[in-house]
């Protein structure tokens, strides 16, 4: 049962609007996180920068996997909520709930783990690992906040919450170069600090509420949509499973490289070219932020020819992006990127040529699986991410291509590729139920 047939208006999407406007605020972000780390660089010796880095690594690729699932599952339940005209106040406990566990889930192995990474990794900083374990607790909430918004398209305020977030890290960092405070503690506290300052923005939100209350309650309850442990949790634990796969596409080639190779320098390389995928990617999450709960609505007012409207406008841009950014790749790629990251070694411009490849197909594949959650597939997509990149994995560590560089290449472009297909025929499968 659609919005329409029990009398409330769907909300308008916004899906154009809301990509521009997280794109800028995340573009400008990347901006200033990076001159956070240029004021860190500045202010700390290289062993204390490299601490921070560490921290920061870390740091963000715990949050990006464990509370992202809540980010998608809180954008997907609340857009399709308002579409069918119910409220979310369940599905805000739901979430808060799975949200709650993960974040103690963490907090229990970071405890466990507290020798290896205070000693191991820290050189015996505990503040730097209080800032890790706060900050990731804090972001809980941060990530929590941004599904809510984006469920409710309030894209003006999540651009401006994760813009708040940077600006308020590289404060701490600037205060260390202008002498106002000192030492690697005083740059690190502003990764734990940040996404509890960046909330400051949530208040705006309920200050210019907008009501959408349903006209008939009998139809609303018959429609369904609200959301249940039963339901949350498998979602969440799908969406976890892309996190990690997705997170193993792009970091396995630089550990299996720094575990196999011989050359000290190698994987830094690859870290660096793969950087031509990750910088796309980042900026990605502003129409991923946005698609989202623009599909979960139309998939609720059974929308289908603009939920397959936009999902081909995006793999068309994506499309045309990756085969210009793969041209220019083959054209000028070797000394741009070597000049770019130091590199004194070769690099062969078909292999940049691939990663340009693989980008569009990782982009691609991003898309698919927003249609792929907006339609309640979202075990099919995790299967499909996951068995990706355990093949990426197995095709690093065999010795198919004696080069490593070339290996990581050939292998990110062809599980990426492989991944985009095997979503398209789960986008296609929910194309024929729904026909």
């Amino acid at each position: 049962m659609s919005a329409s047939s029990i009398g409330v208006s769907p909300p308008r999407s916004g899906y154009g609007r809301g990509a521009r406007v997280l794109s800028i605020g995340i573009a400008t972000t990347g901006l200033v996180t990076f001159a956070y780390f240029a004021l860190a660089a500045h202010a700390l010796g290289d062993v204390e920068y490299k601490r921070i880095a560490l921290v920061w690594s870390i740091m963000f690729v715990v949050a990006s996997v464990i509370y992202r699932p809540i980010e998608q599952l809180l954008s997907r339940t609340i857009a399709d909520g308002r579409a069918r005209g119910h409220g979310g106040g369940h599905n805000l406990r739901v979430a808060l709930l799975i949200q709650a566990a993960f974040a103690l889930t963490f907090l229990a192995v970071a405890l466990a783990l507290r020798d290896l990474l205070q000693n191991d990794l820290f050189d015996g900083s505990a503040a730097l690992y209080w800032v890790l374990v706060v900050g990731v607790l804090a972001y809980a909430a941060s990530y929590f906040a941004r599904g809510f918004l984006a469920g409710h398209q309030r894209f003006e305020l999540y651009g401006l919450l994760v813009f708040l977030e940077a600006i308020s890290r590289v404060c701490f960092a600037l205060a260390v170069v202008v002498g106002v405070a000192s030492g690697q503690s005083a740059v690190a506290l502003g990764m734990a600090a940040a996404p509890l300052l960046s909330l400051l923005v949530v208040p705006w939100f309920f200050a210019r509420r907008e009501q959408h209350r349903p006209l008939d309650v009998s139809a609303v309850e018959k429609t369904g949509g609200g959301l249940t442990l039963r339901h949350g949790v498998p979602f969440a634990a799908a969406v976890f499973g892309v996190m990690v796969a997705e997170q193993t596409l792009l970091n396995a080639a630089v550990l299996t490289v720094e575990g196999t190779s011989a050359d000290a320098a190698l994987a830094g390389i690859v870290f660096s070219v793969l950087l031509i995928a990750r910088a796309p990617l980042q900026l990605f999450q502003a129409v991923q932020g946005s698609l989202l709960p623009h599909l979960a609505g139309l998939h609720a007012t059974a929308s289908a020819a603009d939920f397959r409207r936009a999902i081909r406008v995006t793999v068309l841009a994506i499309g045309a992006f990756a085969l210009a950014v793969a041209l220019g790749l083959f054209a000028v790629g070797p000394p741009v990127v070597g000049g770019l990251f130091d590199i004194d070694r070769d690099i062969g411009r078909g292999g940049l040529a691939l990663v340009g490849l693989g980008m569009g197909f990782h982009l691609i594949a991003g898309t698919l699986n927003q249609a792929a959650l907006a339609r309640g597939q979202a075990l099919g997509a995790a299967l499909a991410w996951l068995s990706c990149a355990g093949a990426f994995v197995a095709w690093m560590l065999s010795p198919a291509i004696d080069d490593q560089l070339l290996r990581t290449e050939v292998g990110y472009c062809c599980a990426t590729a492989l991944l985009a297909v095997l979503l398209a025929g789960i986008y296609r499968a929910g194309d024929r139920a729904t026909a």
